[in-house]
């Protein structure tokens, strides 16, 4: 059986550890940046394009019927090309390469840029198939960043390509 004492003493040494642990829970504070800095981060995973062939009347007659597919798209996926400007000048010129033993995977990139608070011009371009000339996917916008805050970019085809949130 313990005595008044031992419980006593166990109440203390175990609210010295909780006032231990709340203190370092919530100071001294903790940024992640400077105060001045705001963060863009850029987050993309997506699968760039294939560059299909439309067969001939003569391919399609040498097949079996049930291999007659009218188009002939190859298992590889384009690289990706993107670029990101920032108030008119280049933080990132980047080709990314799709992942998998037979380069059919997604690609990837995560980046994260610390900039000084305050407004910006954000540029964004992206073409997911290289076979073509020039970028598919533009993003241009004025943006006004505060201290501490945190922007990402990120791209879904659903909701029109790349966005800013």
């Amino acid at each position: 059986m313990l005595k008044p004492a031992a419980i006593i003493g166990q109440v203390i040494l175990y609210g010295a550890f909780a006032a231990f642990i709340g203190y370092f829970a919530t100071s001294p504070k903790y940024h992640q940046v400077a105060d001045d800095v705001a963060l863009i981060k850029l987050s993309i995973s997506h699968l760039g394009e294939r560059e299909c062939r439309k067969r001939t009347a003569e391919e399609l007659a040498k097949m079996p019927p049930n291999m007659r597919a009218p188009l002939d798209c190859p298992r590889e996926r384009s690289d990706i090309r993107l670029e990101v400007d920032l108030d008119g000048q280049p933080i990132l010129q980047t080709v990314m390469h799709p992942t998998g033993l037979y380069k059919d995977g997604v690609s990837t990139i995560y980046k994260r840029f610390e900039v000084k608070a305050g407004s910006h011009r954000l540029a964004v371009r992206m073409n997911d198939n290289l076979v073509k000339p020039g970028f598919n996917f533009v993003k241009e916008e004025q943006i006004s960043l505060k201290p501490h805050q945190v922007m990402v970019i990120d791209f879904n085809p659903d909701r029109g390509g790349l966005f800013f949130r």
